[in-house]
């Protein structure tokens, strides 16, 4: 009989208890709730943050979001900051973003990843491929020499791939694969690209915690690292959808183009004339070149020039006559040179020296290097400023220092004496392993 009582009043409690949990009542103090648990995942962005946007006919468009959003405090704030203090920088941002997200997007989409991704690359750079920060990271990425290079990217005096928005891209699609893989987590993964992985995996052991919003709030990363994710939150919503925000987007030519092979060290102002274009568009199409002629040591360089002018660039090119292509050499300037004394030495004028480099009056500095144009088919330069006595039979050449060598035994090898290089040479005392020297030698011995 106790037993039956049991039973019966089990199912008593357990009927209310189920009418208790379908009341308004308990519905209404569970959302109550859960809006204080902060931060809350949204359901991306909410209607107050221009989640839809309406179209002519009326009929709304949801702009979602492949990265989720989280609205807090810290995001409110650099949102609120955007559309004031920061709204000229932000517009900036937009202006140029109208040019790379396209093809930036499509590099994340073959990687298979989410294609917001592309917004780090606003709060990196604003889409500047010549951004340079403080702490000397460079490009649209903002990739450290290692980091870059680590990547693939090259990085030399002639060229930097952290400044090219396609192969920089590349690289930081794989960087950033590589954290979320470490890490599980996009807003870790965006914490560790500010940081490095490193800080971001101690304060993740400090914390006990995988939330970046834990890590927030501790004193284990940076206030730039804090502030790093609400940014790119904050950018994202806005960038998504700038005209509710009172934001408006001009038109940009999509950074579209054809690529040329170039087989030898050349112009980029014969490269513009042979596409038909300007010499200013062929280094806006090709901003990893640090100079103004394309890398002398790549025999296959990729050039890129203005969508449908391959045919034409081509045909141009091959057209011009030898003696009108120029190579160039990479000088460094030695303690005594001159900017004349220097352009005897390659058979070219002070004049095309100074062009080249933009040299303020003609200065040159000690242990800086220059770029010398040189004309491919001058085998006899100039000596005569060289030695006065017998110069019909003697040609100058420059010798490429090897291990081991010193003045005595280049100038033995070479039947002249020491004190010939040294006036040759603007009085070098020594010489080390792969420099450059200029030596009159009998042409026989050529």
């Amino acid at each position: 009989m106790a037993n039956r009582y049991t039973m019966l009043l089990l199912l008593l409690v357990t009927g209310v208890i189920i009418l208790f949990l379908h009341s308004p009542a308990f519905a209404e103090s569970s959302a109550q709730a859960a809006e204080q648990n902060i931060p809350t995942e949204l359901k991306p962005p909410q209607q107050d943050i221009a989640q839809v946007d309406e179209n002519l006919d009326g009929v709304f468009e949801e702009k979602p979001y492949q990265i989720p959003m989280v609205l807090n405090d810290s995001v409110e704030n650099h949102l609120e900051y955007f559309k004031t203090r920061g709204r000229d920088v932000f517009q900036k941002w937009l202006d140029r973003s109208a040019r790379y997200i396209p093809v930036m997007k499509d590099i994340f989409r073959g990687k298979n990843e989410p294609e917001d991704l592309v917004y780090v690359a606003m709060i990196e750079s604003g889409f500047n491929p010549y951004a340079v920060s403080w702490a000397r990271a460079v490009g649209p990425w903002q990739f450290m020499p290692h980091t870059g290079k680590l990547y693939g990217l090259k990085i030399d005096w002639w060229v930097d791939e952290r400044k090219d928005p396609i192969k920089s891209t590349y690289a930081a699609a794989e960087h950033l694969k590589d954290l979320h893989n470490l890490f599980g987590s996009w807003p870790l993964a965006m914490a560790s690209y500010n940081a490095g992985a490193g800080k971001v995996q101690r304060a993740v052991l400090r914390t006990r915690s995988e939330d970046f919003w834990d890590l927030k709030a501790s004193r284990y990363i940076r206030r730039e690292t804090k502030n790093y994710v609400p940014k790119y939150m904050a950018a994202t919503i806005i960038a998504k959808n700038p005209e509710a925000y009172g934001f408006t987007v001009q038109p940009q030519d999509p950074f579209v183009y054809d690529e040329v092979t170039i087989t030898e060290s050349t112009d980029l102002r014969l490269a513009a004339r042979c596409a038909g274009t300007t010499y200013e568009v062929i280094k806006e199409l090709n901003p990893e070149l640090k100079r103004w002629v394309t890398p002398p040591d790549a025999t296959n360089y990729v050039l890129r020039v203005p969508k449908g002018t391959a045919a034409t660039f081509n045909a141009n090119f091959a057209a011009i006559p030898a003696d009108q292509k120029i190579r160039w050499e990479r000088h460094m300037v030695v303690k005594g040179e001159t900017l004349s004394g220097i352009a005897k030495q390659y058979n070219t004028s002070s004049d095309s020296i100074r062009d080249i480099n933009n040299l303020k009056k003609g200065r040159i500095i000690p242990g800086k290097h220059i770029l010398i144009p040189v004309d491919a088919n001058a085998k006899q330069q100039d000596i005569s400023y060289l030695s006065p006595d017998n110069t019909a039979r003697k040609q100058q050449i420059l010798y490429r220092v090897r291990r081991g060598d010193n003045l005595t035994r280049i100038a033995s090898k070479h039947e002249v004496t020491v004190a010939d290089i040294r006036q040759w040479n603007n009085g070098i005392r020594s010489v080390r392993a792969g420099q450059k020297i200029k030596l009159v030698v009998d042409v026989d011995r050529i």
